[in-house]
């Protein structure tokens, strides 16, 4: 069973005219957009179809029109989650919005998951029956019934107006006529254009998505150069450099290559710390050879016998010694 799958799953490749027929065939919806389902009602009414009986369906509203009743929708929907033990994320706050590609992928996972269970069929489950006890359920029901037989009936009407010549002749001599079917062609390409229009929305909503990404890191970076540690670094110069930079001819990269070869030039000058270390170094060593001398001196003299010891003492008495010329 799929609760969460990857975004380069085939289930994310699914297209809007597959979903929407899913959609209508299993709850006898006549849905034209994915985002008609943003309220969550639909969701709420797929995942009972999977589970029958496990959404409270006297809890989902199907006439939502505002964001806050469309969230008490998507809060039934993750009570059944949760009862399902089912971790997919709901980003209700984008979904009630009406976005198509936030709407488009969300219907995409349920699609894959109502699938996953029981591979999909839905053994005597009537959606009318269950969106009788709905808010807006009834009236839902009426206007999806109604559309249906509308578009069944202007389906029937058109073979029978080719079939009768002289309603031909007369539409032919009526140049207003003549009008309405050059305009024809531009309403039949509506459906295109639609399409063209959507796919442009999505293809919106995806570089909206990039550019807050990359917006956010970019605010990251800021705030860590503005850290009171590592404000005044050269490093942090220069990224501020590239990122406060209104032209885009490309000498912002050079200038803070330039600010950090400077600043390593002038650590690397001017260190009083380097400085200190070698007089530290020197006067160490100084101490070391000091204290070598002394301790051969002192192994020396410990080496030497009595006697030996003792004409040194009387050599250096006589040898102008303080004490004898006292």
């Amino acid at each position: 069973m799929a609760t969460n799958i990857g975004i380069m799953d085939s289930a994310y490749f699914v297209g809007r005219s597959e979903i929407l027929s899913w959609i209508n065939s299993t709850l006898q919806l006549n849905l034209s957009k994915v985002e008609e389902a943003c309220s969550g009602a639909v969701h709420c009414q797929l995942l009972d179809a999977a589970h029958p009986g496990i959404v409270p369906m006297h809890k989902v509203n199907f006439d939502a029109k505002n964001e806050y009743e469309m969230i008490q929708n998507y809060k039934v929907l993750q009570d059944v989650f949760n009862k399902l033990k089912i971790t997919k994320h709901i980003e209700v706050s984008k979904l009630v919005k009406g976005r198509p590609l936030d709407n488009l992928e969300f219907m995409q996972w349920m699609k894959r998951y109502c699938d996953s269970v029981n591979s999909g069929l839905q053994h005597n489950y009537n959606p009318l029956e269950r969106r009788e006890v709905c808010k807006g359920g009834r009236e839902t029901s009426k206007k999806s019934a109604n559309s249906q037989s509308s578009t069944k009936g202007s389906t029937a009407q058109r073979p029978q107006s080719s079939h009768n010549p002289r309603r031909n002749d007369v539409s032919a001599a009526n140049p207003i006529n003549q009008v309405a079917k050059a305009t024809r062609p531009a309403a039949a390409a509506n459906p295109a254009y639609e399409e063209q229009i959507t796919e442009l929305k999505l293809s919106i909503d995806s570089l909206e998505k990039e550019r807050d990404f990359y917006f956010a890191k970019l605010r990251d970076i800021e705030i860590l150069c503005q850290t009171p540690e590592i404000e005044h670094s050269p490093i942090v110069a220069a990224m501020q450099k590239i990122l406060y930079a209104t032209d885009d001819n490309g000498t912002a990269v050079a200038e803070a290559q330039a600010m950090i070869s400077v600043g390593r030039k002038e650590i690397e000058g001017l260190s009083p710390i380097a400085e200190v270390s070698e007089e530290k170094n020197s006067s160490e060593n100084h101490k070391r050879k000091n204290i070598a001398n002394v301790e051969f001196d002192a192994a020396g003299i410990a080496s030497l016998s009595p006697r030996q010891r003792f004409s040194d003492v009387s050599d250096v008495h006589g040898n102008e010694s303080p004490l004898m010329t006292c």
